[in-house]
């Protein structure tokens, strides 16, 4: 199976192989950079969809100017966090400016949920996939990876909510929980189920 991710982040890319390492799926994934896109897309969707669509439609126009006959794969994702109406969501990467800092980032977050109790720190991380196949037809997906918010960080570092989203099943948050413990992610889940579907179309 090939397909375009839309991104240029290669270790988004080396995420989404070792996703289906024990899937028995040969995989072969090609990234912005490697069908030489490099425009910008503006996301101003109001939904994770609308985002992930925006993107998919910008990449698949390009493809058609090129020649480009592949499979397309986008994705849009952000925690949301009930207590405060699902924000940050899709404003997830710029909930405290373009280009914070991770402990800026948390600090306002922890700050916005000051006074909420256990109970009702309850948050969703979300990934939305819109895939376009060669022929024009489209699906979405959305994986979901439910769990609370602490009310201090954990360790800092990994993905920018890791430090303060704990996993239901779990007891510790996110980043100090290694990649193989973890289990199935919404990114994860939500590819897996993008090859189910485009296994589907491939067989009819």
């Amino acid at each position: 199976m090939k397909f375009i991710y839309g991104t240029g982040n290669q270790a988004k890319v080396n995420q989404v192989k070792d996703f289906f390492k024990t899937q028995k799926v040969e995989l072969t994934i090609l990234s912005l950079k490697d069908i030489g896109f490099d425009e910008e897309i503006e996301e101003d969707g109001k939904t994770f969809e609308e985002n992930s669509r925006i993107k998919a439609e910008a990449i698949k126009k390009y493809c058609d100017q090129k020649g480009i006959k592949e499979i397309i794969v986008t994705d849009d994702a952000g925690l949301c966090v009930d207590a405060l109406d699902g924000r940050p969501g899709v404003l997830s990467a710029r909930y405290a400016g373009d280009h914070a800092p991770q402990e800026v980032v948390i600090n306002k977050l922890l700050t916005e949920l000051e006074g909420v109790p256990e109970e009702k720190r309850t948050a969703q991380f979300v990934c939305v996939l819109t895939v376009i196949m060669p022929d024009g037809e489209s699906f979405t997906v959305r994986g979901e990876t439910k769990g609370t918010i602490p009310q201090k960080p954990g360790t800092m570092g990994k993905l920018t909510y890791n430090p303060v989203f704990i996993a239901e099943g779990f007891d510790r948050v996110m980043s100090e929980i290694p990649d193989e413990e973890l289990g199935k992610t919404h990114r994860e889940k939500a590819f897996l189920e993008v090859i189910k579907e485009i296994q589907k179309r491939e067989k009819k």
